[in-house]
């Protein structure tokens, strides 16, 4: 009998190897897929370069022109794109866990609402108060204005969390009442704001990842690469709670510093990401969601899933939104919202029936 139950458990552990060697491979295969889409988004553009061109000039080869396109306006479009989506995707995973509630996402907790309104706030009354301000010094108070909102949002979100004891879905319910609050004063902002000032507003509303500069890149990349150090450091504990906070608990784990910790990093990151490249919806809630049906519920690998995924989702709807209608170039929200709304309705929809 004692060898029987040996060769049982080292049979069980042989498959378990084998089924996260296959899932470790799903992840590499996606980082490549990813890659692939980078490079193709490097060779599109208005100059019209092919791919062998845009290679050259990426390493300083060619016309002055051509590496000029692709080192200052593509390169950094690129790279964007891949550090705010991989932010957004790990970003969504992490809040669908800890919240219990798979429509947990920046926009549907309050965070990229509250960056929208104080982009607005400082859009109108901040930068037109400014004396000659420079272009940045006025994309640096819109930035940090965006910031604070999103982070107000999180604040108030984890303050009804932790004072009422509420459910974590709860949240989410805050989150629209969040959402309705900051839309109606960033409407009655621009009621009153005059035509130059409302157009402003209304671009930086719908996403632009060109105007991200190497500072805003190195910002957003700094955020991302240690809140997502972080989750992954607790991906056993995300495991935990997987089953339950009540089992958790019983495992050891403070289920609610856990939570308030990892919603309050996956605002800071969200909110560095949405105070740069403006509103971007849907990419946290799609991504784990993708990911989640690719490589399973274990964070181990739902999490690299995860980022992986949302960066290959924006650089996608980026390369669409360039290449639709080329040159011009479309809004990577409207894109974006395109993709994620009807998966967001069809998640309705399988809870309604559940």
């Amino acid at each position: 009998m004692p060898g029987t139950h040996a060769h049982g458990a080292e049979k069980l552990m042989r498959v378990q190897r084998a089924r996260a060697a296959r899932r470790w491979r799903i992840v590499a295969g996606l980082a490549l897929l990813c890659a692939i889409l980078a490079v193709a988004s490097l060779t599109q553009g208005a100059s019209q370069l092919s791919w062998y061109d845009s290679i050259a000039a990426l390493c300083g080869a060619g016309p002055a022109e051509a590496v000029a396109s692709v080192r200052s306006i593509r390169l950094p479009r690129v790279i964007c794109a891949l550090v705010a989506g991989a932010g957004l995707g790990i970003a969504g995973a992490v809040l669908q866990s800890v919240l219990e509630n798979p429509l947990a996402s920046a926009s549907t907790i309050g965070i990229s609402q509250g960056a929208a309104f104080g982009a607005t706030l400082a859009m109108l009354t901040i930068i037109p108060a400014l004396t000659g301000p420079t272009a940045t010094v006025g994309m640096g108070a819109v930035a940090l204005c965006a910031f604070a909102g999103a982070m107000t949002s999180a604040a108030v979100a984890l303050a009804f969390s932790s004072i009422t004891r509420m459910r974590p879905e709860a949240i989410i319910l805050v989150g629209v009442a969040l959402s309705a609050l900051w839309a109606g004063a960033g409407t009655i902002l621009q009621y009153f704001a005059d035509d130059v000032s409302l157009a402003r507003v209304v671009f930086w509303q719908f996403g632009d990842l060109g105007k991200a500069t190497w500072g805003n890149i190195a910002l957003m990349s700094l955020s991302c690469v240690a809140c997502s150090t972080f989750f992954l450091y607790q991906r056993w504990t995300y495991n935990a709670l997987a089953s339950g906070g009540a089992q958790a608990e019983g495992l050891g784990v403070n289920v609610t510093a856990v939570r308030l910790a990892s919603v309050a990093a996956a605002a800071l990151l969200c909110a560095s990401i949405v105070s740069f490249i403006g509103l971007v919806g849907f990419i946290g809630l799609v991504a784990p969601h993708i990911a989640r049906r690719i490589v399973g519920p274990d964070h181990r690998f739902l999490l690299p899933c995860s980022l992986i995924m949302g960066a290959c989702l924006m650089v996608a709807s980026d390369l669409v939104a360039r290449t639709a209608i080329s040159p011009v170039i479309l809004p990577i929200g409207a894109i974006t919202s395109f993709l994620g709304a009807p998966l967001f309705l069809h998640l309705l929809y399988r809870g309604v029936r559940r």
